[in-house]
């Protein structure tokens, strides 16, 4: 247990420290993608998302970043049942199918940062 909550500490105090920044200011740090290229990224969005998941307005939360919101629950699930599983049996390992899935979430996501670019697929930009 004491060896998850050391490798848990850190992401947790950053993603904590990056909640209390943007909700603080409202505001992400501008993507450098976004600001060289004009393009959006597979994360564009990724911080109005999460303050519109704050505020619970699910509309605002999909159109921040549709393909990242659809990541986010079976994300969040696999998480969850992987440090359960590491707190009980101590087996910290990504089994094989699971590392398939997550192969295939990136893949989703990179899908997903291609497609939105393309103006057939412009609701899928942020707003």
């Amino acid at each position: 247990m004491r060896r998850l909550a050391r490798w848990l500490l850190p992401p947790v105090l950053l993603c904590a420290g990056y909640a209390l920044w943007v909700g603080l200011t409202g505001r992400g740090p501008a993507c450098p993608i976004h600001a060289a290229l004009g393009l959006w990224c597979p994360l564009c969005g990724a911080s109005r998302m999460g303050l519109a998941l704050l505020r619970l307005d699910l509309p605002g939360a999909l159109r921040a970043n549709a393909v990242l919101l659809a990541l986010l629950l079976p994300g969040t699930i696999w998480g969850a049942v992987h440090a359960v599983r590491y707190v009980r049996t101590g087996d910290g390992s990504v089994r094989r199918w699971e590392r398939a899935l997550l192969w295939g979430a990136v893949g989703v996501l990179l899908a997903g940062g291609v497609l939105r670019n393309l103006p057939a697929f412009a609701f899928l930009a942020p707003h």
